[in-house]
C-alpha cells in the first residue's frame, strides 16, 4: 500500500500536521472512522452530509468498504493510530475525467491545513488515474471550507443553487 507523507506548516498545539500520516483508506480503518465520528460536532456532520444527521450515515460507512482505489478512492489522515480526517473522490461515470470530492476532518483539526493536505494527496492519486477535474459542493454557510477551497483554486467560480455552491476544480500536475 502506498504511503503518502507530506511536509506542512506547524501550528501551536500538542501535535502538528507534520506528525500526521496520509495514506490510502483501507478496510481496517472503519473502526477508526467510527471513533472519529463520535467526536464530530453536528455542525461538521451537517457541513459534510448536508443534513442534520446525528452520526455518520450507514450508507456512507458501507460505501467506504467498496473502494476500488481507481474510480472510488479515499485517503486517510492518521495520528497516533487514530483517524483524524478523510478525503474521497468518486469518478463520474458519464464524464470519466471528473470526480466528486468530499472531505471530513475531525473538529480539533479543522483550520490547521489538514483538509488541504488531504485534497492535495488525493489530487495526486486522481491525476495518475486520469481524473483532471474535481467537483465539490459546499454549503454557503461553510465559510471555512469555502475560504480553504479558494486558497487552493483562486480562480474557481461556483455555480449557485439555493444554499449550495458547486465548484469545478481543475487538477494540475505538480
Amino acid at each position: 500500500m502506498t504511503q503518502l507523507m507530506v511536509a506542512s506548516p506547524r501550528f501551536t498545539g500538542p501535535a502538528s500536521v507534520d506528525d500526521v500520516r496520509i495514506r490510502p483508506y483501507g478496510a481496517h480503518d472503519e473502526q477508526r472512522l467510527l471513533r472519529m465520528a463520535r467526536r464530530l460536532s453536528r455542525r461538521s456532520l451537517y457541513h459534510r452530509f448536508f443534513a442534520g444527521v446525528p452520526h455518520l450515515p450507514d450508507g456512507y460507512v458501507r460505501s467506504l468498504r467498496t473502494l476500488d482505489h481507481w474510480d472510488r478512492e479515499a485517503v486517510a489522515a492518521v495520528l497516533d493510530g487514530e483517524l483524524i480526517g478523510i478525503a474521497e473522490y468518486v469518478r463520474d461515470t458519464a464524464r470519466p475525467c471528473h470526480a466528486d470530492l468530499a472531505v471530513l476532518v475531525a473538529d480539533a483539526w479543522q483550520r490547521h491545513g489538514l483538509a488541504r493536505i488531504l485534497v492535495t494527496c488525493l489530487a495526486e492519486l486522481a491525476l495518475r488515474r486520469r481524473i483532471t477535474v474535481f467537483r465539490a459542493d459546499l454549503l454557503l454557510e461553510n465559510r471555512e471550507a469555502l475560504a480553504a477551497l479558494r486558497t487552493m483554486w483562486a480562480t474557481a467560480h461556483p455555480t449557485w443553487s439555493g444554499n449550495t455552491a458547486r465548484f469545478h476544480l481543475p487538477l494540475t500536475p505538480s
